[in-house]
Formats: structure tokens, C-alpha cells, sequence
């Protein structure tokens, strides 16, 4: 195998590509619209724009699909390490560290604060576990329907389902973060939004290359991201009920995309031999993710 390059599509796809761009710029400009049309309560509204920062991210990185048609093994293992590094940061310095503080605020101990965070990180990590059991067992017939010849193998679909879940946590902890009234909530928006660009383009490169037309890649890739306004949404109404549901919505979060780092992504980014790679886009990804939330946030 010789150097591998990005394989650039036809003018006809670089125009479906730019098309798609102003398309989602678009439908950006009108959800934003419509949002404020919806008189939400401020946090509500607040959690609702930060799921749909972090859809957009996602529907933003599945474009490329419709120009290229493959991508460097050693560049998708720099971009995955870079969404764990992100992720990482998220999780320490969005999640664990405000949710120790409301736990605190709310008369806690030290002691008892961080115990309280511990167990939701454990139990974060366990219902998330839990989900990706499901996922995985589920059976191809479910997944793929009754086809005799289904265009996709199963395992492709098991990889999108999996994905998808995955972003769940994402969409809690936008939503945990802008209930909570938490500062730092527009900056771990971004920060999630961020690594979802490369995920987009990883599950619509992975469905082109199953051999999925690259438009119904894209289109799947885009809509990935969509539970992540819906559970922020959710989430986000759940604490604003009960203010102590702050510190342990938090660190069920924490604990779900902990699980998600260290039990998929860095894996997956080390598992094709490209490991200085993975690490260096990882410390870039955690760095950056700092700065957004101790500098900016």
C-alpha cells in the first residue's frame, strides 16, 4: 500500500458539498429564529441552543463525505484522539469540578461532596454500560430489517447505533451544565461540538465506504447528532425541578463520557498502530478544551 491520500469526488459532489453548507447555514439561522419563538424558561432555552450547537457540529463534519472518499487512517486517528481529549477536559473541568462546588453549596461536606460525585460518576458509567449492552446485543434483523440482501452489513449499523447512543451523555451534560445556571455551560457546548465534527465524519465515511450512496451517508452522519438537543432539553428541565439534582445530574454525566473515552474512542484511535498520533491530537484536544472552559468560560 503506498501513502495514503484524500481521494477528492467528482465538481458535481464539491457543488452537493457547498450546497450542504449553505444549506445547514440556513437552517441554522432559522432554528435560532424559532427558538425564540418557543418562550422558553432562559435555562430551557439556553440547554435547547447548546443541544443544537452540538447537532450542527455534528451535521458540519459529516459534509467532507459528499467530496471525499476515503481519509488517512493516521488523520481519523489524530481527529478521535482530539474528541477524547476534548471530551477528558470536558468531564474534568465542566462536570466534576462545578459539580463538586454544588454539591458543597448545598451543605455538604468535602468529604461528602466528592462521595456524592464518585457514586454518580459510578453510576453514570453503569447506566451507560448498560445502554451499550443493549446496542450491542440487539439482533441484525432489528437493525437492518428483513431484507434478503441488505445493502449495509450489520456490524455497520451496530457501529451507528453505538455512536448514537453515545451521544446521549453529551446532550446530558449540555443540559445538566445550562439548567444548573452553571457559566461555563456555553463554552462545554463548544467544547462537545467540537469533537462532534469529526465523529459526524467518521459514521458518514463509514457508511460510504459500506457502500451507502454518499448523500444517504451524509444525510444519516448529519442526524446523528440529533438526540443531543433532545436529552439536553430533558435534562436540563429535570434539574431545574429540583435544584439538588445539580452535582449528581453532573457526575452521571462525567460518568458516562468517561466510559465513552476510555472504553471506545481511545481505543479506537490507538487500534490501527498510530498511537503518537492519537496522543499528540488527544493533549491537543485537552488543551484546548481547558483554555474554552478556565480562560473563556
Amino acid at each position: 500500500m503506498g501513502t495514503e491520500t484524500l481521494a477528492i469526488g467528482s465538481g458535481r459532489m464539491f457543488r452537493y458539498a457547498v450546497g450542504s453548507l449553505l444549506l445547514l447555514a440556513g437552517m441554522t439561522l432559522l432554528v435560532a429564529h424559532g427558538l425564540q419563538w418557543l418562550n422558553l424558561e432562559p435555562r430551557l432555552l439556553r440547554a435547547l441552543q447548546g443541544g443544537a450547537i452540538c447537532a450542527l457540529g455534528t451535521a458540519l463534519g459529516a459534509v467532507p463525505v459528499l467530496v471525499i472518499r476515503r481519509m488517512p487512517q493516521a488523520l481519523s486517528d489524530t481527529l478521535l484522539g482530539f474528541g477524547a481529549g476534548v471530551m477528558l477536559a470536558a468531564t474534568a473541568f465542566s462536570l466534576i469540578v462545578p459539580g463538586i462546588a454544588a454539591a458543597e453549596s448545598l451543605g455538604l461536606t468535602q468529604w461528602a461532596a466528592s462521595g456524592l460525585i464518585c457514586f454518580g460518576i459510578l453510576l453514570g458509567a453503569f447506566g451507560l454500560y448498560l445502554v451499550d449492552r443493549r446496542v450491542s446485543g440487539a439482533s441484525p434483523q432489528m437493525l437492518v430489517g428483513t431484507l434478503e440482501h441488505p445493502v449495509i452489513p450489520p456490524r455497520i449499523w451496530l457501529f451507528v447505533f453505538a455512536i448514537i447512543a453515545h451521544n446521549i451523555p453529551e446532550g446530558m451534560a449540555v443540559g445538566v451544565s445550562a439548567g444548573g445556571g452553571m457559566a461555563d455551560a456555553d463554552s462545554l457546548a463548544m467544547g462537545i461540538a467540537l469533537q462532534d465534527v469529526p465523529e459526524g465524519l467518521v459514521i458518514a465515511l463509514v457508511l460510504a465506504g459500506a457502500g451507502m450512496s454518499r448523500f444517504r451517508a451524509f444525510l444519516i452522519g448529519a442526524a446523528s447528532g440529533l438526540v443531543e438537543p433532545v436529552f439536553a432539553l430533558v435534562c436540563a428541565w429535570l434539574v431545574s425541578l429540583a435544584q439538588v439534582l445539580l452535582p449528581l445530574g453532573l457526575a452521571l454525566a462525567a460518568g458516562a463520557m468517561l466510559l465513552v473515552v476510555t472504553h471506545e474512542v481511545i481505543p479506537e484511535s490507538r487500534r490501527h498502530g498510530h498511537d503518537k498520533l492519537a496522543s499528540l491530537g488527544l493533549l491537543v484536544g485537552f488543551c484546548l478544551m481547558m483554555v474554552m472552559d478556565t480562560a473563556l468560560g
